[in-house]
């Protein structure tokens, strides 16, 4: 088969098509799937300049996740059949012809979405749901701030949120973005190269719960931002890895954060990745499935043009998720 490879670290000129090992037949509990398109993720950008190595055991080939059309099950798979359309989260592996991944980290593609599109639905609904919902618990009437409104983690946050009852903020770096992040139902806009994300939230009362992919840099004005008992749900480290916390302030709020880590979860167990995606499909698919939340892509690339799509992914026009399409090999 075909796959992305990596010709060194670097920048994206160091992503080759090439031909690779075929996989092994799915074992016991999981499936093969032919892939149609895998999501491109900032960890898969993070991987190519050499800093986030796959966890042992995984694919050492870029992409977290998948759409595509089951091609055979292995032994115990009860619920999935080949020719059937599915999304699934990786480990690693994505950028390919085909995974082979546990059937517990597959999901059906909903009927009239788009299979390429579903591509871009796993690791944002993982991520959005396991740190607002399981984690932080948000509901009706609460203020969610989401750093990044954005993105593809951003873009899914929102329309989640609304569709939970929560009023949202977002920051961003352009009016662009913050008019498609309104159009999301974002009833809140903070251009963070002009305003004071503290600032205008102050004059609210503070926000709930903060979704933070830049962890150091926001550290401390995460904290000032917080509302009493309010949630810090730290994601990413765009901003650094070491931050100085005030806990006389966090204290003082009765304050929490947490921060997670999708790609290094058990795959099954408590907090494993089988058991978000069980509570996607019980809990978020249906609204999927009706389309009142929708995958937002930015745009499909031809594999084979990978190093573009990591460009649009690094580009401050880009608004949601960028998807490769791999059956145009």
């Amino acid at each position: 088969m075909y796959a992305a490879t990596l010709d060194g670290f670097g920048g994206p000129e160091v992503i080759r098509w090439a031909e690779v090992p075929d996989l092994p037949p799915p074992g016991p509990g999981e499936v093969a799937i032919d892939v149609v398109a895998a999501g491109v993720n900032r960890a898969d950008l993070l991987q190519r300049q050499g800093f986030y190595p796959s966890p042992p055991g995984a694919s050492d080939i870029l992409g977290l996740e998948v759409s595509g059309v089951v091609a055979e099950a292995g032994a115990g798979v009860r619920d999935l059949r080949p020719g059937d359309r599915v999304c699934a989260l990786l480990s690693g592996g994505g950028y390919a012809q085909r995974v082979v991944v546990a059937a517990s980290q597959v999901l059906p593609v909903p009927e009239g979405l788009d299979l390429a599109a579903a591509a871009a639905l796993p690791e944002v609904a993982a991520t959005v749901w396991s740190n607002l919902v399981m984690r932080a618990g948000m509901r009706a009437g609460q203020l969610l701030l989401v750093h990044g409104g954005g993105s593809g983690i951003g873009t899914h946050a929102i329309q989640v949120a609304v569709n939970r009852g929560a009023r949202v903020a977002v920051t961003a770096g352009s009016q662009y973005k913050l008019d498609r992040c309104a159009e999301l139902g974002a009833s809140i806009g903070i251009n963070y190269r002009e305003q004071d994300f503290v600032e205008v939230l102050g004059e609210t009362g503070g926000a709930d719960i903060i979704l933070d992919n830049m962890g150091a840099k926001y550290l401390p004005r995460n904290v000032s931002t917080l509302a009493e008992d309010g949630q810090l749900c730290v994601i990413g480290m765009q901003g650094g890895v070491t931050g100085e916390l005030n806990l006389a302030e966090l204290l003082g709020k009765r304050g929490t954060i947490h921060a997670t880590n999708l790609r290094k979860r058990p795959a099954t167990g408590k907090s494993s990745k089988a058991e978000i995606i069980a509570e996607l499909r019980r809990h978020l698919w249906p609204l999927i499935a009706k389309g009142a939340v929708v995958p937002v892509v930015h745009a499909e690339v031809p594999v084979t043009e990978a190093a573009h799509a990591h460009e649009l992914l690094d580009s401050a026009e880009t608004v949601g998720k960028v998807v490769l399409r791999i059956d145009e090999a």
